[in-house]
């Protein structure tokens, strides 16, 4: 399930409020410039589907997208427990980072965790399949897919290298709680 949990900066051992609801979620980040809505995604993905058969199966929410915030890239990631280096994989966006545009997703299969650092607050956002999330250009965050991941997500982009992460250099995302599903 959906959740968002929101601690100060400095105290992650105490939550200022926990939501559930997409439309309280929503509320609660749109101060941030992040949309978070619900879309449908209900259709189930074969075992071994790749990029394009992922695509294919939601090419109409693909397409809006792209129609409505002329998004040029879109991909898929897709990760499974069992994948190589799939410990590599997540270590590399547990460090905060920012990107040079708009980071917006689409979870079609599992979940994952984007942890947003704004206005001194911490925002934990667990992400499931039917999420759509887009964090703004700039905003500090980080990503995590938990030990043992299991997801899939259509990312959306302007440009190609618009997904490349900036890292901060800061060591918040170690004192916050990891991400175990």
């Amino acid at each position: 399930m959906s959740h968002l949990t929101v601690y100060k900066e400095h105290a992650p051992e105490e939550p200022l409020g926990r939501f559930t609801e997409p439309a309280d979620i929503g509320r609660e980040l749109a101060p941030l410039g992040v949309r978070f809505e619900r879309v449908d995604a209900s259709i189930a993905l074969p075992d071994g589907a790749g990029q394009d058969e992922v695509l294919a199966a939601y090419q109409h929410v693909v397409d809006a997208e792209r129609k409505a915030h002329g998004y040029n890239t879109v991909d898929v990631v897709r990760i499974q427990p069992d994948a190589a280096n799939v410990e590599q994989a997540r270590q590399k966006f547990l460090s905060e980072h920012t990107h040079a545009e708009d980071e917006s997703r689409i979870m079609v299969e599992g979940s994952g965790c984007f942890y947003l650092h704004a206005q001194d607050k911490v925002f934990q956002v667990v992400c499931t399949r039917g999420d759509l999330i887009r964090v703004p250009e700039g905003l500090r965050h980080w990503f995590d897919m938990g030990p043992a991941p299991r997801f899939a997500a259509i990312r959306f982009f302007i440009r190609p290298d618009g997904w490349v992460g900036h890292f901060t250099g800061e060591t918040i995302a170690e004192r916050f709680p990891k991400y175990a599903p």
